[in-house]
C-alpha cells in the first residue's frame, strides 16, 4: 500500500538496481583489459634476455612430466568407453567397422584436447596459482621487484613457454593411449577385427584433424597458464584470497577452455 502511494520508492530501487548492474559490468571490463594487458606484457617478454632455461625446464617437468599419470588414466578410459559405447551404437546400423574412425576422430578432435587442458587445469594449473598467490601474500614478488628482477619475466615467462611446449605432447600422448584404449575394448574384448580397426582409421584421419588437435592443444596452453598465473599473480591479501583466486582460476580456465573449443571447432570444420 505505501509503495502505491510513494512511486519515487520504485524508482529509487530501480535506479539502484541500474548503477549496481551497471558498476558489475564496467568491474568485468575493467577486470578482462587488465587480463588481456597482462598476456600481451608477458608475451612481450618471452624473446627478452636473459633466458632461464633451468626455470623453464622445471617447469616442464611440474606441468607436463607430472601429469603424465592422470593424462594416460584419463585417455585410456575414456578410449575404453568409446569403443564400448561406439561399438554398440554402430552394431544398431551394421556399420561396426566405422568404430575405429569414430573413435580416432573423436579423440584426436575433441576429447584428447579439451581433457588434456582440463586435467591439466585441474592437477598443475591450481598449483600454479596457489604458488604464485602464497609468493603475493608473502611479499616475494614485492622483493623480486626491489631487487630489480622483472616479476613477469621471471615467475610468468617460463610457465608460460613451458605450457606451450608440454600441452601438445601431453595431447598427442592422450590420442595414442586413447586409440589404444578403444582398441582393447572393440577388437580384444568385443572381437571386432584389428584390421578393420586400424584400416579404418588409416583411411578416414587426416592431416587435417591432427592439425586441429594440435591447434587447439597449443591455444589450450596458453588459456591455462595465462589464467591461472593472473588469477595467482594479482591475488588478494591472505589465506582467502589465496583459496579465491585458486578456485576462479580453476572454474575460469575450465569455462574458456570449452568455449574456446566451440569457436575453433566451429572455424576448421
Amino acid at each position: 500500500m505505501i509503495d502505491r502511494l510513494n512511486p519515487s520508492r520504485k524508482t529509487t530501487r530501480m535506479v539502484d538496481l541500474l548503477q549496481h548492474m551497471g558498476a558489475r559490468t564496467l568491474g568485468l571490463l575493467q577486470e578482462m583489459g587488465r587480463m588481456f594487458l597482462f598476456l600481451l606484457e608477458v608475451l612481450a617478454a618471452i624473446p627478452v634476455p636473459p633466458y632461464r632455461w633451468t626455470l623453464f625446464l622445471r617447469q616442464v617437468h611440474f606441468i607436463g612430466i607430472r601429469s603424465l599419470f592422470v593424462i594416460a588414466l584419463t585417455a585410456l578410459f575414456a578410449g575404453m568407453v568409446l569403443g564400448l559405447q561406439g561399438y554398440y551404437t554402430l552394431s544398431r546400423f551394421g556399420s561396426e567397422a566405422m568404430l575405429g574412425p569414430a573413435v580416432a576422430l573423436s579423440i584426436i578432435r575433441e576429447l584428447g584436447p579439451v581433457l588434456s587442458g582440463l586435467m591439466v587445469t585441474g592437477r598443475a594449473g591450481s598449483a600454479l596459482t596457489a604458488e604464485l598467490g602464497i609468493m603475493r601474500i608473502r611479499e616475494q614478488i614485492d622483493a623480486l621487484e626491489v631487487m630489480g628482477i622483472a616479476p613477469l619475466k621471471y615467475l610468468i615467462v617460463p610457465r608460460l613457454t613451458a605450457g606451450l611446449l608440454v600441452l601438445p605432447l601431453l595431447t598427442a600422448l592422450f590420442d595414442v593411449i586413447g586409440i589404444w584404449g578403444g582398441y582393447l575394448v572393440a577388437v580384444r574384448l568385443l572381437g571386432l577385427s584389428g584390421g578393420t580397426y586400424f584400416g579404418g582409421i588409416e583411411s578416414a584421419v587426416e592431416m587435417h584433424d591432427i592439425i586441429t588437435g594440435l591447434i587447439k592443444s597449443f591455444s589450450f596452453g596458453v588459456i591455462i597458464i595465462w589464467i591461472c598465473t593472473y588469477q595467482g599473480y594479482y591475488t588478494r591479501r591472505g589465506a582467502e584470497g589465496v583459496s579465491h583466486a585458486t578456485t576462479s582460476a580453476v572454474v575460469m580456465s575450465s569455462v574458456l577452455i570449452l568455449v574456446w573449443d566451440y569457436f575453433i571447432t566451429s572455424i576448421m570444420l
